[in-house]
């Protein structure tokens, strides 16, 4: 038998090998056939006039397809059009080398999924490969082979518009979910036709942008990079992702696009990365505005000499490229490698075997926004809603005689229930809350009335939303933002409600009436007095194509809420950034002691914290316990909970594990999350749920920097969030 396994592990290695040396004997013989020019032309990515994703700049690209100078094209979509641009690489140039087609496949291509922060309130792993599994479907259909996602920046600070595009403010969170979404987009193999290359970013630390103001300067230790904003990045790498995009910020005073120290030492050196860098758009010529480049041909030559293979639409390596070899700025070594990271990457995508292997228009009529991919968009958004308040179990709504008044511009807004970076998305093909609210319940019996827009001053429509709601029965009241107030360029120097939606919360709490305010928003916001005055509170963000759906199904119960926050909601702007896992002080909050750290005027609180978030059902945890209170290194303690299901409802609970090192070199958080589990408990019953806790769930940058653990004592936290939890402690000996 062991003789059998030897030959057989034998034949997979030579295979193995075999197949790694077509590929490297095919990508030599191409390369060797190829001129200085060519190998630039792969390294510079161009976008088509189909869609605008940035400053434009105006150029042919067509024609330097043809001449071999782009070998990558984004914001080109649809299999007849793609199929087109590939005809003029493969059959109009000399070498023939296909494209790679590129967009921003962030939460959906057609089929609009919710928005990656509120996708992520859903914490379930699963779902969330499965929504990027769907893009990858959809979007290679149109002829994509690559998407500039997931986005893992961890981000703390709501005025960041941004932050809506990541997994919130948890390292270990945003890993979890990194993975999820890489191997959705991904798959087993690369070469299969409905699998596009995924794009780590933004390469890094971008979330810490200063003043949550985009784009702005980022000024960190490399403890705090390495310890919270480095380890999605990481994951993405373990997981397999095939492509890295740089941020625009700076870190400890280099741009990323010319940042050795990541892109070489990090990346490639200690990661062992083997795919190819991408700058974000135009991040190259922007080293210039820096101050850290003289002019666009200094910038290049930073940027190809610290690890950036593709230029993305910044004409940089363009035009000065082939200039910089010939006065030996940069070696054409350093060119040649850049060239194979991305010909690498064609050839494991299949397109020098067939170049038009993702331009089907059949396969495309087939599957973009089918049947079984809006069914999957329902339910994953219904998965991302949390339930912030429920005051005398207003909701579910299950009366059918009561009389509905649905108020707010955003209850019939269909593009903004798409969201920001929706892609190809069609707003008008999304299902609003109005019309899902009517499909499930006696139309007769709601009415509408817009009360006021989103933004601005005019409150002339208050009277006829108050004479609506004064003759229903419950109010059910959208406020938020509109779609463009978050994502990139969308940074807010306040984080309350924009216009005078609040002034209308307040005119129809006057009437007594159950008020359900249904929230629509990219990012935390400051709303601690409209909590207040609302009976229920839904967080929906932007749920996508099925949003309306998706929203009446939890309303009217037939969905029951379990999503969980996974980012901190403030209770006001003065607040920020706050996230749980914080440190602690040498004068900790002591409410009978001035000169402790408090503010005068708020509580230290969050209005929310990390990982909170209501059901139908309600869930009592008791028994915790260890099963040692002492480990030795390399060892493993079991943690366990009872958790019992004291309602009517069958219900789903997020338990999690967080855990805090008490004594170290250098101080550590108040608590971590480091495990967590999504459990189904019918109603009247109780699960047992058990964690194990490893040294490695231990680890951290000591002083000296070096990663590992430290003996001494840990206290262990399982609750039904980062606030609410039992706990026990241990020693590691």
């Amino acid at each position: 038998m062991k003789k059998i396994l030897l030959i057989l592990t034998g034949a997979l290695l030579f295979f193995s090998c075999t197949k790694k040396s077509e590929q490297e004997l095919f990508i030599s013989d191409l390369m060797n056939k190829m001129t200085l020019q060519e190998k630039i032309g792969q390294l510079v990515l161009f976008s088509s006039d189909w869609d605008v994703t940035g400053p434009t700049i105006k150029g042919n690209y067509e024609k330097d397809i043809r001449e071999g100078k782009c070998g990558a094209i984004f914001n080109a979509f649809t299999a007849d059009y793609t199929r087109k641009l590939q005809q003029v690489a493969v059959e109009k140039t000399r070498l023939g080398i296909p494209l790679i087609f590129g967009y921003d496949v962030i939460h959906g291509h057609r089929t609009i999924f919710p928005i990656s922060l509120g996708e992520s309130a859903s914490w379930d792993l699963k779902a969330m490969e499965e929504s990027a599994r769907v893009a990858a479907i959809e979007a290679s259909a149109e002829g994509i082979q690559w998407t500039f996602a997931p986005m893992v920046d961890i981000a703390r600070d709501p005025r960041w518009g941004r932050v809506s595009e990541g997994a919130g403010e948890d390292t270990y969170l945003g890993c979890q979910i990194a993975k999820a979404r890489v191997k959705g987009f991904q798959g087993d193999d690369l070469s299969k036709n409905n699998t596009i290359l995924a794009c780590a970013k933004h390469f890094a630390a971008y979330g810490a942008a200063q003043a949550g103001r985009d784009y702005n300067t980022v000024d960190i230790s490399e403890r705090v990079l390495r310890e919270t904003y480095l380890p999605p990045f990481k994951a993405c790498v373990d997981e397999g992702a095939a492509t890295f995009m740089t941020s625009f910020n700076e870190l400890d005073g280099v741009p990323s696009s010319g940042n050795k120290y990541l892109l070489k030492d990090i990346l490639r050196d200690e990661w062992k990365f083997d795919g190819f860098v991408v700058t974000d758009y135009t991040s190259i010529n922007e080293m210039v505005k820096h101050g850290i480049s003289k002019d666009d041909y200094d910038a290049g030559k930073l940027a190809i000499n610290s690890g950036v293979d593709m230029d993305m639409q910044g004409t940089i390596y363009y035009n000065y490229l082939e200039k910089m070899v010939k006065n030996n700025d940069v070696s054409e070594a350093t060119i040649d490698n850049a060239c194979r990271n991305i010909l690498n990457l064609k050839y494991k995508l299949g397109l020098f075997e067939d170049p038009y292997r993702y331009c089907d228009a059949e396969r495309e009529k087939k599957v973009v926004m089918c049947d079984e991919h809006i069914a999957k968009a329902r339910e994953v958004a219904g998965k991302s809603i949390v339930l912030l308040k429920n005051a005398k179990s207003t909701l579910p709504v299950v009366d059918k005689t009561k009389r509905i008044a649905v108020i707010g511009a955003l209850a019939t807004s269909k593009e903004d229930m798409i969201g920001s970076w929706s892609a190809a998305g069609d707003g008008k093909k999304s299902v609003t809350l109005l019309e899902g609210l009517k499909k499930q319940y006696l139309q007769h019996r709601i009415t509408y009335a817009k009360g006021c827009e989103v933004s601005g001053n005019d409150k002339s429509g208050f009277a006829k939303a108050i004479r609506t709601a004064r003759n229903s029965d419950v109010i059910i009241l959208t406020l938020g933002e509109s779609k463009w107030m978050s994502g990139e360029a969308a940074s807010r120097s306040n984080i309350n409600l924009p216009g005078v939606q609040s002034d209308l919360l307040v005119e129809l709490k006057k009437l007594h009436k159950p008020i359900v305010l249904v929230l629509m928003n990219g990012r935390p916001l400051a709303i601690e007095k409209e909590v207040s005055m609302s009976d229920a509170v839904l967080e929906t963000w932007y749920l996508g194509t099925t949003a309306g759906d998706a929203i009446a199904d939890v309303i009217f119960g037939k969905v029951n809420p379990s999503a969980k926050l996974p980012i901190t909601f403030p209770r006001n702007l003065g607040q920020v950034p706050i996230f749980y896992n914080c440190k602690n002080t040498g004068r900790p909050f002591d409410k009978n002691n001035k000169y402790t750290s408090k503010y005068l005027d708020v509580d230290n609180t969050p209005l929310f914290p990390f990982g909170y978030g209501l059901s139908y059902s309600s869930f009592e945890y008791f028994n915790l316990k260890l099963s040692e209170y002492k480990m030795n290194e390399g060892g493993t303690i079991k943690a366990s909970v009872s958790i019992k299901n004291t309602s009517k409802y069958d219900g789903t609970e997020i338990v999690q594990l967080y855990i805090q090192d008490l004594v170290g070199s250098v101080t550590r958080p108040l608590k971590e999350l480091k495990a967590f589990k999504k459990v189904f408990i019918p109603k009247g019953e109780t699960k047992h749920i058990t964690f194990d806790i490893s040294t490695d769930d231990l680890k951290f940058y000591r002083r000296d920097m070096t990663f590992g653990t430290e003996k001494g004592e840990f206290k262990v936290f399982i609750g039904t969030n980062s606030s609410n939890t039992l706990e026990a402690k241990f020693t590691l000996q």
